[in-house]
């Protein structure tokens, strides 16, 4: 088994939603090197289906300076099962309360430097009742069908990967 054996870790920075730490390691060859890893809270997204269309969000992300399309998503909060957080998260940025709701997968975002899981779960039956935006967020929500969807995917305005994800599911399921 190649497993890397922590032998020191040092915390680096603590924020509002990532640290930063850097481990020593020790190789199955004895051998000493550094991971620098990003611990992430869990995350929950939804997939949410409406009268055969789909929900996105679009909306500013600062670390690729663009708007993007995204599924609705947003950090659990402490304690918070991964259902409740995509219900919470697809009330709040869509303003729709999901009838039904299954978990579909579970991913790590980019393992090489991150503990980031991501639960994506199918939302349907919806029923509008309101959006609940936090103070921070500027969103806009649009309704595309799987033909929009594949075009936006072929033609790069879908570049998110858990989107991807969820909308490849939709699209071949």
């Amino acid at each position: 088994m190649n497993k890397e054996i922590t032998v020191k870790s040092e915390k680096i920075f603590e924020g509002k939603i990532v640290n930063l730490r850097v481990d020593t390691v020790e190789l199955q060859n004895q051998k000493y090197a550094k991971r620098e890893i990003v611990d992430h809270k869990a995350a929950a997204c939804i997939l949410a289906v409406n009268n055969d269309k789909m929900l996105l969000v679009r909306q500013y992300r600062k670390a690729i300076e663009e708007l993007i399309y995204e599924l609705p998503a947003g950090i659990l909060n402490i304690a918070e099962e991964p259902q409740e957080g995509a219900l919470r998260e697809l009330k709040e940025e869509t303003g729709y309360k999901a009838g039904k709701i299954k978990l579909i997968y579970e991913f790590y975002t980019s393992p090489g430097f991150t503990n980031e899981k991501v639960y994506l779960f199918e939302a349907s039956d919806l029923i509008f009742e309101g959006t609940n935006l936090d103070e921070d967020e500027c969103i806009e929500t649009i309704e595309v069908n799987a033909e929009e969807a594949k075009k936006m995917i072929e033609t790069g305005r879908i570049s998110d990967s858990k989107t991807l994800i969820g909308l490849l599911h939709w699209l071949h399921s």
